[in-house]
This record gives C-alpha cells, sequence and structure tokens, in this order.
C-alpha cells in the first residue's frame, strides 16, 4: 500500500516538475539545497515555506512572521502515511523557497526532495530531525511471539556482519537501503517533545537566514522569544504530570514515545506492529492493562479506534482522543498534557 501512494505521488509530482518549474522561484550549514545554489530573498513578497506536517507550520510562523507564507504538505485530520496532495497542492507546494522536512520516519519526504532536485530550484531542504536523538518506534508484539522473535534475533545475529557489510558498501554507493531501514525503525514524532521542538525551531532559523539573511535579526528576535513560550510549555507539563513519573498509558499509534520519555511516563502501543490486534493479541492487552491499572486508551483521528473501543470496554475504560498533528502546537501540546494529568492513575 505504501508503495502504491508513494509512487502515485512520484508520477504526479513529476508530471507538473516541467510546468512548475517555470513559475517557481529559485531558492548549506547541514541543510541541503535542491539544484542550483539558494538565492537570497530580495522582495517584500513572503518566502514560501513548505512543511511535511501541521505542527511545523507553527515553527516557521513564528520564526518567520509576517516575511513567510508556509504551506502544508499533510493538513490536519489527514495520515502523513497515506495522503495524497492533489495536482493544485503539488503545484502550490513546488512554489517553496525552503521544504521543511520531519527527516525520519516520512517516506513521502524522499519524493519531494528528488522533485525539488529535478526541478533544479534551488530550494533549501532543512532536515528538522538534525541534533534530535532518535529513538526506535515503540510497537506491540504478540506474546506468543516472543520467543520466536528472539530465535530470529539469534539468527539475524549469525549473519549481522554480513549483512552490515552490505549495508556499509550500500552506504558508501550512495544507496538508499539502509535509510529506508530506519524509515521502518526510527520514532519520526519527534515534535511530542518541547525540547526537541526547539531544536527544530533552531533548524528552521538557521535555514530561514540561510536563505533571507537581511532578516537574520528579525527570525533571531521571534526564535528567542518562541524558544521561551516553548521552555515555559515544557515546565507546565512537568508541573501538571508531577507524580505520574513511571506510569503507564496505553495509546492506538505510537506517536507519544518522545513525550513519555521526557516525562517519565510508559507508553504502550495497541498496534500489532503497525496492525489491527486480533482477538488474542486483544486478551494480552487487557490481562495488561489490568496489570499496569490502565483506564484510558488514547487514540488520534488519524486511526481506526474499533480495537481501542474494544479493550476500553473490557477493562471499563475510556476512549480519549488526543492528537499529536493538531494545529496551533503550544495549546495543544497544553489540552494534551491536561488530558493525561487527568487519567494516569
Amino acid at each position: 500500500m505504501k508503495t502504491k501512494i508513494i509512487t502515485t505521488l512520484v508520477l504526479l509530482i513529476v508530471g507538473l516538475s516541467i510546468f512548475v518549474s517555470g513559475c517557481t522561484d529559485s531558492g548549506n550549514s547541514d541543510n541541503e539545497t535542491a539544484g542550483q545554489g539558494a538565492e537570497v530573498s530580495g522582495t517584500d513578497e513572503p518566502t514560501i515555506v513548505a512543511v511535511s506536517i501541521v505542527p511545523q507550520a507553527e515553527f516557521v510562523e513564528k520564526v518567520g512572521g509576517d516575511k513567510v507564507k508556509t504551506v502544508v504538505i499533510v493538513p490536519s485530520g489527514a495520515d502523513p502515511h497515506t495522503y495524497e496532495p492533489s495536482p493544485k497542492e503539488v503545484q502550490e507546494i513546488s512554489k517553496a523557497r525552503m521544504l521543511v522536512t520531519v527527516g525520519v520516519g516520512m517516506p513521502f519526504e524522499e519524493s519531494w526532495i528528488d522533485h525539488f532536485e529535478s526541478m533544479d530550484s534551488g530550494t533549501l531542504i532543512v532536515n528538522s530531525s538534525q541534533g534530535i536523538e532518535l529513538r526506535e518506534l515503540e510497537e506491540h508484539h504478540h506474546e506468543g511471539e516472543e520467543g520466536e522473535h528472539d530465535e530470529e534475533g539469534e539468527h539475524d545475529e549469525e549473519g549481522e556482519h554480513d549483512e552490515e557489510g552490505e549495508h556499509d558498501e550500500e552506504l558508501e554507493d550512495g544507496h538508499e537501503n539502509e535509510s529506508d531501514e530506519e524509515h521502518e525503525e526510527l520514532d519520526p514524532h519527534i515534535w511530542t517533545s518541547p525540547a526537541n521542538a526547539k531544536i527544530m525551531v533552531e533548524e528552521i532559523y538557521e535555514g530561514l537566514v540561510e536563505i533571507d539573511p537581511e532578516n537574520e535579526a528579525y527570525y533571531a528576535q521571534n526564535r528567542d522569544a518562541y524558544l521561551e513560550e516553548l521552555d515555559a510549555l515544557d515546565a507546565r507539563i512537568r508541573e501538571k504530570l508531577e507524580g505520574k513519573e513511571e506510569k503507564s498509558f496505553m495509546v492506538y499509534h505510537p506517536s507519544w514515545g518522545y513525550f513519555a520519555a521526557d516525562y517519565g511516563l510508559t507508553m504502550i502501543p495497541v498496534e500489532i506492529e503497525g496492525k489491527e490486534p486480533s482477538a488474542q493479541d486483544l486478551a494480552g492487552l487487557v490481562d495488561l492493562a489490568k496489570e499496569k491499572n490502565v483506564k484510558v486508551i488514547f487514540v488520534q483521528t488519524q486511526f481506526s479506534t474499533r480495537s481501542a473501543e474494544v479493550l476500553a470496554q473490557e477493562i471499563g475504560g475510556e476512549v480519549v482522543a488526543v492528537d499529536p498533528l493538531a494545529k496551533d502546537y503550544i495549546a495543544n501540546m497544553d489540552n494534551v498534557s491536561d488530558v493525561f494529568a487527568r487519567n494516569l492513575v
């Protein structure tokens, strides 16, 4: 399914590349420039900045102020794993002078990077995960398969050196297989940690200064003010969650791993390796929920709530929606932390 979606996106992007390149403005620290060198902004028109997901839009707008206009590739309420932009949206995104990626776990971003490179647009690519300590994506496994996975791990270790050698060769050759594996294993939800959000904001600031150095002081002032807001957010969350350390919570999709790590919580995903749990899996989750005294199953609108509802019914709990992709990052994180504080028992 992912392959089909990404292929469709590539075809859609390529089909519009020639047309858009004629009407797109030209756009390296740790970031890279697609095509020609980044061109310095010299007009009063706001700089168009494309971002992968909604929370990044606030980061760009807070730093860029009235000097920027953001375009979001995956709009609010859509699933980043399955969303396909319309031809009109592709055309609008293609005008961007800067593209801010999550940088991990979002395969569609590679298609956009290739697109901008094929246009020779000079668009600056900003990897907002640069400098963030990435976590492995937490997944719940079948209890009955744990031994099976361990055995597989032992077999993998026997051939591990050969596989690593192959990956090293592929890396030297410039192939992308190792990157693809990282996309499957690393947690992309970096923005759910306010501390990580600060790092993302710094990367965005550096990118804006690179394409528009004339306004460096303006961007720096805005960045500093927003970093203070993020520090205040972190302090509020810590105060709300005081005494909740080491508490466990269940969530359908493992979006809150970085949040949990920041605040000493334990996240238990309901998904089984990215899929709906079976009846046997649900029975195991019911036992685990009772053991950990979990009374709430957190869900988000981009995914099915069916399994969470069944699980909540079995434990006499409830399903509560928390959206990591909502607009108004700080307000949303305040709301999410309120929900966690009320429901962690």
